[in-house]
């Protein structure tokens, strides 16, 4: 007796289910990276931990220190302040919702840092830095990034001379309102 060859005809899902699984996937990546900023910083989807460079398909948005992409923050061991021709990268998220992760950063006096700024969630975003008066006023002038959309990133880069205090916010409209703002501390 012969085997006869077994054949199946492909099963196609319907559309709604195919929806309804891409969805639950967009959700559940989302969850894994928004965890990634509570422990300390973001991993891909299919990254790896630790700190890097790179979008969702492998490498990390992360920070190691206190509101910096791969470099120690002032006091600790190892820091090597921004200059204008090597500007210190502090990577900032947008989002979700209406805050900045971190909220509190830490330059020293003088110091030019680039801000890289993603956003996280479905709002469009801004970013702007700078003396806190002129922040908090929205101010024109005042240095910043506008629509930045989701899982964009756009940089700004700024010198902390003057007198201080200093402040970054997002003024889409009601962000600042519902609390999008941060706190820059400067030391000597």
């Amino acid at each position: 007796m012969s085997a006869e060859p077994r054949t199946t005809s492909p099963r196609h899902l319907p559309g709604p289910v195919v929806l309804l699984v891409a969805v639950a996937a967009l959700v559940a990546g989302m969850a894994l990276t928004v965890g990634g900023v509570a422990g300390g910083g973001f991993t891909g989807m299919m990254g790896r931990g630790g700190t890097g460079a790179g979008p969702m398909m492998g490498g990390a948005w992360g920070r190691t220190g206190p509101g910096t992409a791969s470099e120690a923050a002032p006091g600790d061991a190892g820091f090597v302040a921004g200059t204008p021709s090597a500007p210190r990268v502090i990577r900032v998220t947008a989002g979700p919702g209406h805050a900045f992760t971190p909220s509190t950063i830490t330059v020293k006096a003088g110091e030019t840092v680039t801000f890289e700024v993603r956003t996280m969630g479905l709002s469009t975003h801004e970013f702007m830095v700078g003396p806190a008066d002129a922040v908090a006023g929205d101010v024109a002038g005042t240095p910043e990034v506008a629509d930045i959309g989701m899982m964009q990133t756009k940089s700004l880069t700024y010198t902390f001379s003057g007198p201080g205090p200093f402040a970054f916010a997002c003024h889409a409209t009601g962000h600042y309102e519902a609390g999008m703002q941060g706190t820059i501390v400067v030391v000597p």
